[in-house]
């Protein structure tokens, strides 16, 4: 954590590096995992993604003449939203390789 906060990502990210060393026991366990695990447990926190999405829709249309405007927009944004939620997540076959490979005795491969 000293290295990465004296680097260049430290000295860009200062607030990232402050909330690590809080929580730095929460945080750790997250690096024991392989690369393409990591990846894949970050981009499908599916609170954040959306949260994200919805706010990039009220963003774009800044203000509302009403309450049942906004109610609206954001549920034509969540319609949008879950029109996604089939497709599978990137580079979700390496990652479920490396649980194979990691948790071999309790990881059951589907027959898709």
């Amino acid at each position: 954590l000293d290295e990465f906060e004296n680097g260049p990502w430290g000295e860009k990210y200062p607030t990232v590096v402050a909330a690590w060393r809080r929580a730095w026991d929460r945080v750790i366990p997250f690096f024991v995992f392989p690369p393409a695990i990591r990846k894949v447990i970050y981009t499908t926190n599916a609170i954040e993604s959306i949260n994200a999405q919805l706010r990039k829709v009220i963003k774009t249309r800044g203000h509302f003449p009403n309450d049942d405007a906004a109610t609206k927009l954001i549920w034509l944004g969540l319609r949008n939203i879950t029109a996604n939620w089939g497709k599978p997540a990137h580079d979700w076959k390496s990652a479920m390789n490396q649980f194979a490979i990691l948790y071999g005795d309790r990881f059951i491969r589907p027959t898709w």
